[in-house]
């Protein structure tokens, strides 16, 4: 069982920046960042695999870019250029599997969840 703990979120206004980060307790080959805002379903953000290819949603292209650091299964995601739309539940997804890039915004996939952090942002 892998166990991830994100942390980062907060509020900013619309322009700002936050990073957010998720630790994993174990050792996973697929990650990715998850947002559901209030009364919308949840939506895959970025995700990134282990070759280090990255994939984002339409509406964060240009603004966040997903990292992450292999040594201590942290998974990042910078966030600039906020918009009031980017207000959500921010979650961490991971899977021991080896998932190409193209498929990592695809829920299916995950085996784990984070418990999420919430990124609020203000016009």
């Amino acid at each position: 069982q892998v166990q991830l703990v994100e942390s980062g979120g907060g509020s900013v206004q619309a322009g700002g920046s936050l990073k957010v980060s998720c630790a994993a307790s174990g050792n996973v080959n697929s990650m990715g960042w998850f947002r559901q805002a209030p009364g919308k379903e949840r939506e895959g953000v970025a995700g990134i695999d282990s070759g280090g290819n990255t994939i984002y949603a339409d509406s964060v292209k240009g603004r966040f870019t997903v990292s992450q650091e292999n040594a201590k299964n942290t998974l990042y995601l910078q966030m600039n250029s906020l918009k009031p739309e980017d207000t959500a539940m921010y979650y961490c997804a991971a899977a021991r599997a080896k998932w190409e890039w193209p498929f990592l915004l695809r829920e299916g996939i995950y085996t784990y969840w984070g418990q999420g952090t919430q990124v609020t942002v203000s016009s």
